[in-house]
C-alpha cells in the first residue's frame, strides 16, 4: 500500500475539509505528531486499515478516495455544497443582519479583490476551489452589506450579489438545483437593495437559469424578458456592462423557451418558435457592444451568442444544427474565450455529435473538453451522465478512449 500517497490525500483531506492537524489528530483520538507522521508517510509500511477507515469517516469521504493509486480531479463535494447551503441558512446571513459580537466589517475593496479571484477561479475551469472560497465570501460581505454605510453599503450589496450569483453558477454545474434557486433569489434581493441596474440584471440573468434547472423553464423566460424591458433604459447608459448583462438576459430567455420547446407540453411548439427571436435580440445587443468582451464576468459578445445557439440546438435535439452551428464559429474567437466557456461548447457540441449519430467524434470532442477543464467533464453531472448514454450506446473505434474517460470520471464499469 501507498503509505505516503496516503499520507498526501489525508493531508488535502483534512485541509480541505478546515481542519488543523490537532483537530484532526484530536478526533482520531491521537496526538498532532502522530498526525504529522501519517501525512509524511512515516508511521509504518503497511498502515492499518482500521486507521484508514476512521480517516475516511472523519474527513467524510470515501475510503478509496484515501488509497486510491491514482488520485482523480477533485470535485465540489456533498459536504462542501452542504457548508455553502448551511452558509446560506445562517441567522446574520438569512437576516441581512451582523451579529453584536462579529468582527468589524472588511473594506469594501478588500471583498471585491477577494470576489474577483473567485469568479476568476469558475471562469478558469476550477469549480472545486468554491467551496472553500465562497462560504467566507458570502459571510463578510453580508457583514459588510450590514455594517457598512452610504456608498460602501451599496458597494457591499453589489458583492453580496455577485457572490450569490457564484454560488448559484456553481450549484448548477454540480446539479444542485434547490441550492442555485435560493441562492438566485438571494441574488437578486441583495441587486435590489444595490440600488444599481447593472447588477439587478446580472443577478436576474442567474436566477432565470436557476428557474430553468430547476424545472421552472416557462417562468424563467418570462422573469428573464421581463427584467430586460425594465431596466433596458438604465443599461443603455452603462456601456458595456449594461449591454452585456441585457444581451444574457435575452440569452437566458433563449434557452428556457428552448426547455420549454424540448417538452412534451402544449406549450412546446410556440416556445420553440420564440428562440430563434430571442437569439436574435440578444445578437442585436452584442452587435451594438461591438466585440467580444467579459463585462460582469458574463463573456458576452458575438461568439458567446453563437455558443448559446449551439446550445439551443442541442436542447431541442437538433444536433446536426448544433454541429454547423459550433463549426461557423472562428477558431481564434472561440479561443479568446475564458476556459469554462471553451470547455462547455466542447460538451455541447458533444452532445450535438451523439444526437446525429456521430459518437466517435463526440467522444473525441469529450476529450477536448477535458483537455480543456477537467472538471466541466469529470465533475459535472450532466456531462457525466452523457458519457454514461455514450456507453450505452457505443463509440465504435473510440470505445477504449471513451472507457477511459468514464474510469477518469469514477463511473462504474
Amino acid at each position: 500500500m501507498d503509505t505516503q500517497g496516503i499520507g498526501r490525500r489525508i493531508a488535502y483531506w483534512r485541509e480541505r475539509r478546515r481542519m488543523t492537524q490537532s483537530d484532526f489528530g484530536a478526533l482520531m483520538g491521537q496526538s498532532r505528531r502522530w498526525v504529522q507522521d501519517v501525512e509524511g508517510g512515516r508511521r509504518q509500511a503497511d498502515p492499518n486499515l482500521s486507521v484508514i477507515e476512521r480517516a475516511a469517516q472523519v474527513l467524510n469521504v470515501r475510503i478509496e478516495v484515501l488509497i486510491a493509486d491514482q488520485p482523480r480531479t477533485q470535485c465540489i463535494d456533498r459536504v462542501e455544497l452542504d457548508a455553502i447551503r448551511c452558509t446560506l441558512q445562517r441567522h446574520d446571513v438569512l437576516t441581512g443582519t451582523a451579529d453584536a459580537g462579529a468582527a468589524d466589517p472588511l473594506p469594501v475593496d478588500g471583498l471585491y479583490g477577494r470576489l474577483v479571484h473567485a469568479r476568476t477561479a469558475y471562469q478558469a475551469g476550477h469549480f472545486a476551489s468554491l467551496g472553500r472560497l465562497v462560504p467566507t465570501l458570502l459571510v463578510d460581505s453580508n457583514r459588510a452589506a450590514a455594517r457598512h454605510v452610504a456608498e460602501d453599503q451599496l458597494a457591499a450589496f453589489r458583492i453580496l450579489s455577485l457572490t450569490l450569483e457564484l454560488t448559484e453558477a456553481a450549484a448548477v454545474k454540480y446539479g444542485d438545483t434547490d441550492l442555485a434557486l435560493v441562492a438566485g433569489h438571494r441574488a437578486v434581493a441583495a441587486a435590489e437593495r444595490s440600488q444599481d441596474p447593472v447588477i439587478m440584471a446580472s443577478a436576474a440573468r442567474h436566477l432565470a437559469d436557476a428557474m430553468t434547472m430547476h424545472g421552472q423553464a416557462s417562468a424563467a423566460a418570462g422573469f428573464a424578458v421581463a427584467a430586460a424591458a425594465r431596466l433596458e433604459p438604465d443599461l443603455r447608459t452603462r456601456g458595456a456592462d449594461g449591454l452585456s448583462v441585457l444581451g444574457m438576459l435575452y440569452l437566458k430567455a433563449a434557452m428556457a423557451q428552448a426547455v420549454v420547446g424540448a417538452s412534451d407540453t402544449f406549450r412546446a411548439v410556440s416556445a420553440a418558435r420564440a428562440v430563434p427571436d430571442l437569439l436574435g435580440q440578444a445578437n442585436e445587443h452584442a452587435d451594438e457592444l461591438g466585440a467580444d468582451g467579459n463585462a460582469v464576468w458574463t463573456a458576452f459578445g458575438p461568439t458567446n451568442v453563437r455558443l448559446y445557439r449551439v446550445a439551443a440546438h442541442v436542447q431541442l435535439s437538433e444536433g446536426a444544427d448544433a454541429v454547423a452551428a459550433a463549426r461557423a464559429i472562428p477558431g481564434p474567437a472561440r479561443a479568446a474565450l475564458p476556459k469554462e466557456r471553451r470547455a462547455h461548447l466542447l460538451t455541447d457540441l458533444a452532445r450535438g455529435f451523439t444526437q446525429a449519430g456521430r459518437r466517435e467524434e463526440a467522444v473525441n470532442t469529450l476529450l477536448a473538453a477535458e483537455r480543456e477543464v477537467e472538471e466541466e467533464v469529470r465533475c459535472r453531472p450532466r456531462t457525466r451522465d452523457l458519457i454514461e448514454d455514450l456507453r450505452l450506446l457505443g463509440a465504435g473505434s473510440a470505445e477504449g478512449r471513451l472507457r477511459a474517460l468514464a474510469g477518469r470520471c469514477g463511473l462504474p464499469e
